[in-house]
């Protein structure tokens, strides 16, 4: 329960108890239960936030409530009685964090306390009514061999992983949303030296590394004034004056990706982050982009030659059938001698599931993989 939600429900319980005796135990209890999470909680979500197993709520308007669990979206029963009850919820869940979303700002983005992320969509723009989104955030650390058991990554898919990050390979880790790239970067920072300083940065703080001198910074949205506002990329630069050995960015999606190829070429290799994508290949020329988006003038050649020499490897997360997420495929950036940037299938999963192998070009992640096979 939120806030003073303990006292409230006391004085509820002895206002019930005072006014409805007649009623059955269970009956006051349900009516307790209702007029507390109506007044202080979270409402009709209530259940749906203790179930640890739902890792997204979806309202789309009052009426309908979706959730997803083990990668499958399914609808419940969970109802709001109008519109306004909705939007009352959506006022408690984000004033306490210094957000508002009206019609002058029907777009909302925050972060709860306990890490769970949510977007907001008000009409006019959500022509349904009110869109409450909500990603919920994990407490427990990411094991590796957890992805191995549950299949995301293969036996030799970790090995490979393990050594490239251990031996300071640059890695992007790319997908489509909800495919568990979060999930992945912060699998394989388990394998990120103990010795290393490693300087986290995040939209939202997810990441949860073990390492001892780890140091985490997240981004500050404006404030009610449009003040305030600490971006990714003021993060991303105020890091290299930090002495990292390592810069693990949760999501390049803006100008930041410039300053995250920079450190990767700047003494801060075997650096992780992430980017929304569909394939390798679309992956590699997102950041490109995102780094042309940076307002500086430089040229595309130079930032094509800097993500060359950055990323070593690109891992690409997708969703497979029923939901599960699996790592579909490694590749290696190359470029060739005429100047295209490309990527080098290293790992791919077949039609049948299959996993398939390739020799790497580089002699770097050849070395890699070869230690691997011993």
């Amino acid at each position: 329960m939120r806030g003073d939600g303990e006292s409230v429900r006391a004085h509820v319980q002895g206002l019930v108890d005072r006014e409805a005796p007649a009623l059955s135990e269970r009956l006051r209890q349900e009516l307790v239960d209702r007029v507390v999470t109506a007044s202080v909680g979270y409402g009709p979500l209530e259940p749906l936030l203790a179930d640890s197993s739902i890792d997204e709520i979806m309202v789309n308007g009052h009426e309908q409530v979706w959730i997803e669990r083990g990668g499958v979206v399914v609808p419940t029963d969970v109802r709001f009685e109008s519109a306004v009850e909705l939007d009352d919820l959506i006022e408690r869940m984000i004033a306490p964090l210094g957000r508002r979303v009206d019609e002058a700002s029907p777009i909302c983005d925050a972060r709860l306390p306990d890490g769970s992320r949510v977007n907001v969509v008000i009409p006019p723009l959500a022509l349904g009514g009110p869109t409450l989104t909500i990603r919920r955030f994990r407490h427990s650390h990411f094991d590796p061999e957890a992805l191995v058991a549950n299949g995301t990554l293969t036996t030799r898919a970790h090995d490979f992983l393990a050594h490239a990050v251990e031996r300071r390979l640059s890695l992007l880790v790319s997908g489509g949303t909800g495919s568990g790239k979060t999930t992945t970067l912060n699998a394989l920072s388990a394998f990120v030296p103990e010795a290393e300083r490693i300087v986290t940065i995040e939209d939202a703080a997810e990441l949860r590394l073990r390492q001892g001198h780890v140091v985490r910074l997240e981004a500050r949205p404006a404030n009610l004034e449009g003040r305030g506002e600490v971006t990714i990329r003021a993060l991303v630069r105020t890091a290299l004056r930090m002495r990292p050995d390592r810069i693990v960015v949760g999501e390049v999606r803006g100008g930041e990706a410039l300053d995250m190829l920079a450190a990767m070429t700047t003494g801060h290799d075997g650096s992780l982050t992430t980017v929304h994508a569909n394939s390798p290949a679309g992956a590699l020329d997102r950041v490109q982009t995102l780094a042309l988006m940076a307002g500086v003038e430089v040229p595309h050649e130079a930032v094509r030659r800097m993500a060359a020499s950055a990323i070593d490897l690109v891992v690409h997360q997708a969703r497979v059938a029923g939901g599960r997420r699996r790592v579909a495929a490694i590749s290696e950036v190359a470029l060739s001698t005429s100047g295209d940037l490309g990527v080098h299938p290293i790992m791919s999963v077949g039609a049948g599931g299959d996993e398939q192998w390739a020799a790497p070009q580089s002699q770097r992640v050849a070395e890699v993989l070869e230690a691997t096979r011993r």
